[in-house]
């Protein structure tokens, strides 16, 4: 059992700010023995075998935190346990025509790319397929105010790029990226701007798609251009677009990713970074069609968070696409790597009770036959 007790806010800090906000479970304080690692055992997708039938590692949540046990980074009690967003959280974003086509096995099976799904009943297909995706969704969400209030902060999990607010995709059937940063929006002091930096094999064409026509957001995306899911119409919203070569290699690509990530955060300095940190860029990828090394991811990594550290922004990261056996292990190697670069800190503090590190106050508490990807 994962051991971070969150302590819920005040009630004074419940009835402050926007009247529109609804009441959520996702935004907590969190006690300064945790670290800023959000995670669920229920993260992991698991049930008669038909989550093999897509090429995507649905246990890859569960084995990044075994690797950082095995290294003792990391320990249950010092996990954030994630929780589930609501409806009334998933509201924020979602249009309920949307949610509602969810109740529907065979919009689910579309969406997930497994196509035993359609002959499930739905209520099956709640438990064992969208449930674990509502809470690393949620978990996303936790994890930006947490960002926000400890500097940095990783979902071992989420990234669901593909999804927008009335249509998921590749793998992604809520909205995440784009509700963490409208729940920052909405609910805490300072956060005006944000910046999508999207290194995943594919184009994020889901945020795209939300943020559109809000200048509030800058997106960055890196992506091979050949490859799902082609989207002109979202391209629109990309400000720094990098589109790559089939089998583009270390050398070129973390050339491209320290230039545009360096240029991106002098042109518009955010309120808080979400970095998508794929790893389906990874040489041998079935779907990313790139050659990056375990190495070069690690590298890349470590590029964006000392692009943030040095500009004292906080940043979100989420581990979003990556289709091999061995992504688990390479994230892990990442997220141990951050830490001996000194580029998040693998302490916590003494003592039980909430954060001591300064928190921000929050206005209010709360298709086709083709396999595609994350």
């Amino acid at each position: 059992m994962l051991g971070c007790w969150k302590v819920k806010m005040s009630s004074k800090e419940t009835s402050e700010g926007n009247k529109g906000s609804h009441q959520t479970e996702l935004y907590v304080q969190v006690p300064s023995t945790c670290l800023p690692i959000v995670y669920s055992p229920e993260y992991n997708i698991t049930f008669m075998g038909l989550e093999k039938l897509h090429p995507f590692d649905a246990g890859k949540w569960g084995k990044v935190i075994h690797f950082l046990k095995e290294e003792q980074f990391i320990t249950d009690e010092m996990i954030v346990p994630a929780r589930e967003a609501s409806e009334e959280d998933l509201l924020v974003v979602h249009t309920k025509r949307y949610l509602n086509r969810l109740k529907w096995s065979l919009v689910v099976a579309t969406i997930t790319e497994i196509p035993p799904l359609i002959f499930l009943p739905n209520f099956l297909v709640q438990r064992k397929v969208l449930r674990p995706l509502r809470i690393q969704t949620g978990g996303t969400i936790m994890a930006g105010k947490l960002a926000m209030d400890r500097g940095w902060a990783i979902n071992v999990g989420g990234g669901f790029h593909h999804c927008s607010s009335d249509k998921g995709g590749g793998f992604c059937a809520y909205a995440d990226i784009t509700l963490a940063i409208k729940f920052l929006f909405e609910r805490v002091e300072g956060v005006c701007r944000a910046t999508i930096i999207d290194l995943d094999a594919h184009q994020g064409n889901g945020h795209e798609r939300d943020f559109l026509d809000d200048r509030r957001v800058y997106i960055m995306d890196v992506y091979n251009r050949y490859i799902y899911p082609g989207d002109g119409y979202a391209k629109r919203a990309i400000k720094r677009k990098v589109e790559l070569d089939w089998g583009t290699e270390d050398t070129e690509y973390l050339q491209k990713v320290e230039l545009h990530c360096e240029g991106a955060l002098n042109e518009i300095r955010p309120d808080i970074i979400v970095y998508n940190a794929g790893t389906d860029v990874l040489d041998g990828d079935p779907l990313g069609g790139l050659a990056i090394s375990p190495q070069g991811i690690v590298k890349r990594d470590e590029i964006v968070f000392r692009a943030a550290r040095r500009r004292g922004i906080p940043i979100l990261m989420l581990t979003s696409g990556g289709y091999q056996k061995k992504t688990a292990r390479i994230i892990a190697d990442s997220i141990l790597n951050l830490h001996r670069q000194h580029l998040i800190s693998g302490e916590v503090l003494e003592g039980a009770g909430p954060s001591m590190v300064p928190v921000m106050m929050s206005k209010s508490v709360s298709s086709g036959a083709t396999l595609n990807a994350i």
